[in-house]
């Protein structure tokens, strides 16, 4: 079945009131967070393939996003890059559709329609986006979630899980049209954003998936696996023993640390600029981490 840019699986499932969690990827997605949170729903609920889109280079520069040749019993596969959905059916509550974008290169706008598109046809109730970002916060203090919602029964979960709000300003990704337009079709929407130390790049950031767990277990029931919570700590440890040997990085985990506190205090996202030695150190760790690529 044809629906926008998607090809769907026939015959279409009859789900119980759907919510729709999406990811975006590369944008957005810091640690792999909302890869790795989508993986874990799957793992622990099992699921089912809805489809994909039909032609995934209308949107996508496969010079940028490129193909992957593997082999499958001797015999060699090519894995194109595309925005995937399937089907996971928690015990309680909704059903889920797990979206998981790639963002468009190309007819962004005929992206954002398919997508809509697929939540009216799916009778999704409420989509919601999540992913991560690295900001000037402290692995030493429990990771900040930022976001929003529209609709009584998203901004009564945004309370109660203390999302707060943010008056980021500054480059976005046409696909939060998504979070913005879906309101228009009935569809309430909710964004969540965990906020990860700028200082820690890794591939994948447990604390990160750990946080965004705990907000998905609040919504949904799905379990923290034990096995990341002490992944998370383990990473966490090895930066306090970097740290120990780094005065400098020290130095900015306190600045961090004192901005933390001074958020939680005003519940708002901004905050004073950080002293220019801590402002150069970071810019000099980007510079390092973008010279390892």
């Amino acid at each position: 079945m044809k629906i926008g840019g998607f090809e769907l699986t026939e015959p279409l499932p009859q789900l119980r009131e759907p919510h729709a969690v999406a990811m975006l990827r590369p944008w957005i997605d810091a640690g792999n967070v909302g890869a790795l949170s989508l993986l874990e729903l799957e793992h622990q609920f099992g699921t089912r393939p809805l489809g994909m889109l039909e032609q995934p280079g209308t949107f996508y520069d496969f010079t940028r996003y490129r193909p992957t040749v593997y082999l499958k019993n001797g015999v060699r596969e090519l894995s194109v890059p595309n925005t995937v959905v399937s089907l996971v059916s928690p015990p309680d509550g909704p059903d889920l559709v797990l979206i998981k974008m790639l963002e468009p290169h190309m007819f962004a706008e005929r992206y954002v329609e398919s997508v809509l598109e697929l939540l009216g046809k799916l009778g999704v109730r409420r989509y919601l986006w999540v992913g991560s970002m690295y900001d000037m916060v402290p692995h030493t203090r429990p990771l900040l979630v930022s976001g929003g919602a529209t609709g009584a029964g998203t901004e009564a979960d945004a309370a109660r899980l203390g999302i707060l709000p943010t008056n980021y300003q500054g480059p976005s990704t046409l696909t939060f049209q998504v979070v913005q337009r879906a309101p228009l079709m009935g569809i309430e929407s909710m964004w969540c954003i965990v906020h990860l130390p700028q200082y820690v790049e890794v591939e994948e950031d447990y604390p990160g998936k750990v946080r965004m767990m705990q907000v998905l277990h609040t919504l949904y029931g799905c379990q923290v696996d034990e096995s990341d919570v002490e992944r998370a700590r383990e990473q966490n440890e090895t930066m306090d023993h970097v740290a120990v040997d780094n005065p400098e990085l020290a130095y900015v985990v306190a600045q961090f640390e004192a901005r933390y506190d001074g958020k939680l205090q005003s519940r708002q996202t901004g905050q004073p600029p950080l002293p220019p030695d801590v402002v150069r150190f970071l810019d000099q760790l980007g510079r390092r981490n973008r010279g390892a690529d």
